[in-house]
C-alpha cells in the first residue's frame, strides 16, 4: 500500500510539473508574440514544417544517445519505454531551475526498476557528451566560417578537445563514482565500455547534424547563402546551445542561446535577420518538444491499457530483463 501510494504521488507530481512546464511554454510563446509572427511571416510553410522536422530528428537522435549511455550502465530499456521517458522528462527543463528534467528522469525510470544512480549517470554523459560534441563541431565548423566566432569564442574552441578526451571511460567512470560517494549513493556496478561511448557520441553528433539543418533553413529563408553557409549554421547552433547551456539561470538556456546565436550569425546575414533565425528557431523547438511529448502521453495511455487485460490492473510496468543488479540496499 505504501509502494503503491508513492507511486501515485510521483504521478501526480508528475502531471503537475507537466503543466507548470506548459504554463512556462505559453508564457514564453506569449511574450513574445509579435516577433513571432513577424519571424513567420517571413519564412514559407515548408522551410517551417523542414526545421520542425529536423528539430524532432535531432532531440530523437539525442534520445538514443542517452538510451546508449543507459545500456551501458546495465539498464537497457525498450525504446518505447526510453522514447516516453525522455519526451515527458524534458519538458522539466522549461521550468526555472535545472534539476526538474534530471529529477523527472529519475523518477520516471525507477517505475521500470533501473536504479537511481544509473540513470543519474546515464544523465549526466548525455549532458557532457553533447556538450563536448558541440563545441567539436563549432570548432571545427565555425573557425573558417566565422570571423566573429574565431574572435570572440575562442577560447570554447580550445574546451572541446579537453572534454571529448575527458569522455574516456576511465576518467567518466572515476567522475560518476566520486560523484556518487559525495551523496552517498552506490557506486556504479561496471563502467561505461569505449564501445558505448563512441555510439552515444555518434547518435550525438547526428543530432547536431540535423540542428544544423534545422538553422540552416531557417538562415535561408531569410536570405542567408553561400556554400559555407549549412557549415556556419551548424557551428553557430551548437556553440549558442552550449552557451545557452552555461547560461544556467534562465530556464532552457533562454536568453543565452539567442545572444549567441545573433553574435555569429549577423556578420553573414541581411540586417536583422539573425534575430529573426534566432526567435523562429526557439519556437519551433519548443514545437517539437510539444510534439514528442504529445506523442509519449498516447503511447503511455495505450500501454496502460493494455496492460489491464494481462492482469496488470494498475498498469504498472514491468522488470525490464536484462538490468543488471545493484548494490543499492532495500
Amino acid at each position: 500500500m505504501r509502494v503503491k501510494s508513492k507511486t501515485v504521488a510521483m504521478r501526480v507530481l508528475r502531471v503537475l510539473l507537466v503543466l507548470l512546464a506548459l504554463g512556462f511554454c505559453a508564457y514564453s510563446v506569449a511574450s513574445q508574440w509579435d516577433a513571432t509572427t513577424r519571424a513567420f511571416r517571413d519564412m514559407s510553410w515548408a522551410t517551417l514544417a523542414g526545421a520542425l522536422a529536423a528539430g524532432v530528428a535531432g532531440l530523437i537522435a539525442w534520445m538514443l544517445g542517452w538510451r546508449a549511455f543507459l545500456a551501458g550502465l546495465g539498464s537497457p530499456l525498450p525504446l518505447r519505454t526510453v522514447f516516453r521517458i525522455s519526451a515527458i522528462s524534458q519538458l522539466g527543463k522549461y521550468v526555472p531551475g535545472k534539476v526538474w528534467a534530471l529529477v523527472t528522469q529519475i523518477e520516471m525510470t525507477r517505475e521500470h526498476k533501473v536504479p537511481a544512480e544509473r540513470s543519474f549517470g546515464s544523465t549526466l554523459l548525455a549532458v557532457a557528451c553533447s556538450t563536448a560534441c558541440g563545441l567539436a563541431v563549432a570548432a571545427v565548423t565555425l573557425p573558417l566560417t566565422s570571423v566573429t566566432a574565431r574572435e570572440q569564442y575562442w577560447w570554447a574552441f580550445l574546451l572541446a578537445p579537453v572534454l571529448l578526451v575527458g569522455l574516456h571511460p576511465r576518467l567518466v567512470t572515476w567522475a560518476l563514482d566520486t560523484m556518487l560517494r559525495l551523496i552517498r549513493r552506490p557506486p556504479l556496478e561496471r563502467p561505461v565500455s569505449i564501445g558505448v561511448t563512441l555510439r552515444a557520441i555518434g547518435w550525438t553528433v547526428l543530432g547536431w547534424a540535423l540542428f544544423g539543418v534545422h538553422t540552416w533553413l531557417l538562415c535561408a529563408a531569410v536570405g542567408g547563402d553561400g556554400a559555407g553557409l549549412p557549415f556556419l549554421a551548424t557551428g553557430a547552433y551548437a556553440l549558442a546551445f552550449v552557451a545557452g547551456l552555461l547560461f544556467f539561470v534562465a530556464p532552457a538556456g533562454v536568453g543565452g542561446r539567442e545572444a549567441a546565436l545573433t553574435v555569429v550569425l549577423t556578420p553573414v546575414l541581411p540586417a536583422g535577420a539573425p534575430v529573426v533565425v534566432a526567435i523562429a528557431s526557439r519556437v519551433i523547438l519548443t514545437l517539437a518538444d510539444l510534439l514528442i511529448a504529445a506523442v509519449a502521453a498516447v503511447m503511455g495511455r495505450g500501454s496502460a491499457q493494455e496492460a489491464r487485460p494481462d492482469g496488470n490492473e494498475d498498469g504498472e510496468p514491468e522488470l525490464v530483463t536484462g538490468t543488471q543488479p545493484t548494490k543499492e540496499t532495500p
